[in-house]
């Protein structure tokens, strides 16, 4: 990358460059400041010094964060791998004592279910983990600012600022305890889901975000009605429906046991079920704690048994 002055990106100061890294992939001077020990102010200074060396405007200041430009767009993708790269090589010694907790965030039906009890061999070998959970945009608003190391997401997040990988399917099941079933399984087959009309329906919030996207992947319509119960854990929605609250539409991993035990019946098997892919998503490069690594990768090996 040449610019108008002559100079080349590979003449540029490192720790500018690192800098500017921390900026690019957080998409603010806030968020790079956090991941770098930094002030605020640092981090400007620097990022003014690196434009006088480019002799180019990098980043676009905005209300809330930074906005790349195509300069910076470029200058990242040729310095991302060089500094990762060194980022390891000068990464702490495995020997020099124990590793910084894993901040792992995600869904709390998820994490509880399935990542914390695939990931306790790592704990009982003395990897540390600091758990958070909550929605997936919020989460990802918080990994770019360096709050967590991993993020578990059900969406794959949008931009170059984060690296995500597929990490699981889940498929939706459309579940009731058997006194419901008894009643509904009929009627469901012979008049479709109008026969669900007048059902107490629980659900996740009160938009009911994963029932309406089952209606309209199986039913091929939309869902009217609002909920008889909003719980904002699924495990919730789980223990209502089965104490015979009414139906709900759940990730089939989270009620298999209540499906092999009959303590809750498909409504229906549709050949085509609605399927949703969690993501494992984290920062490229924004650490060197050799235990993230450890959790990443058991973290992918576990999931296809999920």
């Amino acid at each position: 990358m040449e610019h108008s002055d002559g100079r080349h990106a590979d003449h540029l100061d490192l720790n500018l460059l690192r800098t500017f890294l921390a900026v690019y992939r957080s998409g603010s001077f806030t968020g790079a400041a956090q991941l770098l020990g930094l002030s605020q102010p640092t981090v400007t200074t620097q990022m003014r010094a690196l434009e006088r060396q480019a002799g180019r405007e990098l980043f676009q200041r905005l209300p809330r964060g930074v906005s790349p430009t195509a300069v910076a767009d470029e200058l990242a993708a040729r310095v991302s791998a060089p500094l990762d790269e060194l980022a390891v090589v000068a990464g702490p010694d495995p020997a020099a004592g124990p590793a910084d907790p894993v901040h792992l965030a995600g869904p709390a039906e998820l994490l509880c279910t399935r990542a914390l009890p695939a990931l306790a061999p790592l704990v009982a070998r003395g990897v540390r983990l600091r758990v958070a959970t909550g929605l997936t945009d919020a989460l990802l608003e918080e990994l770019r600012a360096g709050r967590h190391d991993l993020v578990i997401a059900t969406t794959r997040p949008r931009g170059r600022t984060l690296t995500a990988v597929p990490l699981t399917d889940e498929e939706f099941v459309l579940v009731a305890a058997p006194s419901w079933a008894d009643r509904l399984r009929g009627p469901l087959a012979a008049e479709g889901p109008v026969a669900l009309h007048s059902v107490p329906l629980v659900t996740y919030a009160e938009d009911l975000p994963i029932a309406r996207r089952y209606w309209r992947h199986v039913f091929g319509r939309r869902l009217s009605g609002s909920a008889a119960v909003t719980v904002p854990d699924l495990r919730g929605v789980l223990a209502a429906t089965v104490a015979g609250a009414g139906i709900t539409v759940l990730p089939r991993y989270l009620c298999l046991d209540e499906l092999v035990s009959g303590a809750l019946v498909p409504l229906l098997e549709p050949p085509d079920p609605p399927i949703n892919t969690a993501y494992l998503v984290q920062r490229p490069g924004a650490v060197a704690n050799r235990d993230v690594n450890r959790v990443r990768d058991l973290l992918l090996s576990a999931a296809p048994a999920w």
